[in-house]
């Protein structure tokens, strides 16, 4: 395939659970957490390649993942119903190698499905969804500190503003956001005439996004209740993602609709819209993507066996493979030194950065 001649990653180690791979989660000290369908919870050291269990199968999906921001916790959810907290900065044992973990903290929520949850990006505080509300635990009172009701629908995802002040909810017609200092009071509203089923806010904390199931994507200024509309997508809008460095006036945000990954720059004036070019590689749909943290290197994962690497957000330049039925996850390390993927045959991949440079542009 012509222009894919640098090899940017190289694979270090990969394995296998009983079922495809439903979340990939980092922490900020480098520890990957891997989720499967059924139910398993797999923590690996990628430098060592040390790898605990979690948690083993159950027959019940884990469909959400995330360490919290200083890397002390890690969550998880899914259709067993119960939110799953472990404490991973003290080991019960920590003379052992590797080292045991105590039983998670266990939130029992009977006959719901736990597929979002979040951490606030400053403060130990998860925000999860149930069904129609998503409540807020705090980790380091543990106790639930708010319970916040979406009303229209079922919450379809939750974002934390950058600064950890608000908490941006989503579902059928329109974004709800809350800020922290007053769960009580009334929050804003951001309406949309479909479902919002992805939300996004930039790194700068200047603009918010929506991918919708009218084949739309909404981005607003965060201040503001006008939005730009973007139109013309193939399918529903079912990924988002943001660049961490500003190209021109904003970063760059890219979205996958069904095999089409498109990509957002700003134009120039602050008042006109945003400049679309269409990465159009894969031949079957595109369930993740991902900037590199402090670059524009643009990974993105599809149903056709390949995650594309994309320099500078445009061209692609190498392709990984390892999971022939598709990929269904992936993601970045903090630190941009590693891409983790999943495979809808319970694969699991981690690739190194091939060189010691900062990114790849």
């Amino acid at each position: 395939m012509p222009g894919l001649t640098q090899t940017l990653l190289e694979r270090r180690s990969h394995g296998t659970l009983n079922d495809y791979i439903t979340a990939i989660a980092w922490s900020f000290n480098g520890s990957l957490a891997i989720a499967s369908a059924a139910g398993e919870i797999l923590l690996i050291n990628p430098e060592t390649q040390a790898e605990i269990i979690l948690q083993e199968a159950s027959g019940q999906s884990i469909d959400c993942l995330a360490f919290s921001a200083d890397g002390h916790y890690l969550a998880a959810g899914g259709q067993s119903g119960q939110l799953l907290i472990w404490s991973l900065n003290s080991p019960s044992h920590p003379s052992t190698h590797p080292p045991i973990h105590p039983p998670p903290t266990r939130l029992p929520y009977p006959r719901t499905w736990l597929d979002r949850l979040t951490w606030n990006p400053s403060r130990n505080e998860l925000a999860f969804s149930l069904g129609r509300y998503a409540q807020i635990w705090d980790a380091e009172a543990a106790e639930i500190v708010a319970t916040l009701q979406f009303e229209n629908s079922s919450v379809l995802d939750l974002a934390w503003h950058p600064q950890g002040q608000h908490l941006a909810v989503s579902g059928h017609q329109g974004i709800k956001i809350w800020h922290r200092d007053d769960w009580d009071a009334d929050p804003e509203v951001r309406e949309i005439a479909a479902a919002s089923i992805a939300i996004a806010l930039s790194p700068d904390g200047q603009y918010l996004a929506s991918g919708n199931l009218d084949r739309t994507l909404l981005v607003w200024p965060f201040d503001s209740d006008y939005p730009w509309q973007m139109r013309g997508f193939p399918g529903k809008v079912r990924q988002l993602a943001w660049s961490d460095i500003p190209v021109g006036q904003a970063p760059l945000l890219a979205s996958a609709s069904d095999t089409a990954v498109v990509i957002w720059r700003k134009k120039s004036d602050a008042s006109d819209g945003w400049d679309a070019q269409v990465l159009d590689l894969h031949e079957q749909r595109v369930n993740a993507i991902a900037f590199q943290p402090g670059s524009t290197l643009l990974a993105s994962a599809a149903e056709d066996g390949w995650v594309c690497l994309w320099k500078k957000a445009q061209q692609a330049t190498q392709i990984l493979e390892g999971a022939p039925q598709g990929f269904s996850t992936l993601a970045w390390s903090p630190n941009g030194q590693w891409l983790a993927a999943g495979g809808q045959e319970g694969e699991w991949l981690v690739w190194k950065q091939r060189n010691r440079g900062r990114g790849f542009g």
